[in-house]
């Protein structure tokens, strides 16, 4: 496929300031988790992160707290079926497929032990609401904020 039709998730460069804003039903979840795995195999060449990065180094920030915890769980399923099929075992949409093509088959285990350790790092995933995110960073950074701890 030339590089003008693969799919944005695939192409959307992972440095430097990104915001991805769309309506409801657009896919937003689909394409969140599609960058998350890139972001955790370190995909995209020129258009990658300097390095491949963890549940914990990636910030997700949603609206509201029912949307932070089916990303989560969705980031989580995608991780798996990812790692499923980078192990050769499982069937996956056509998106993992091209992901999984731009990867020698020789690391292709590797992906799949990645992806299976970012899986299991998910509950200590930085995926949160707006509120929420602000208030942590307010409470870890009181002395510099001059805020209370409370």
């Amino acid at each position: 496929m030339s590089p003008s039709r693969r799919p944005l998730a695939l192409s959307f460069p992972l440095h430097g300031s990104r915001l991805i804003e769309a309506s409801a039903g657009t896919g937003k979840t689909f394409t969140i988790s599609a960058l998350y795995l890139r972001l955790i195999l370190g995909h995209g060449g020129d258009a990658a992160f300097r390095e491949p990065l963890l549940p914990p180094q990636i910030l997700v920030v949603t609206f509201t707290d029912a949307a932070t915890r089916e990303l989560r769980d969705r980031i989580r399923a995608r991780l798996v079926q990812a790692a499923v099929l980078f192990r050769g075992d499982g069937e996956a949409d056509a998106l993992l497929h091209e992901l999984r093509a731009d990867f020698p088959a020789a690391r292709w285990p590797d992906c799949a032990r990645r992806l299976e350790l970012a899986a299991q790092w998910m509950d200590e995933a930085a995926v949160s609401t707006i509120h929420g995110w602000c208030q942590r960073m307010l409470r870890e950074h009181a002395f510099d904020s001059g805020s209370l701890f409370s």
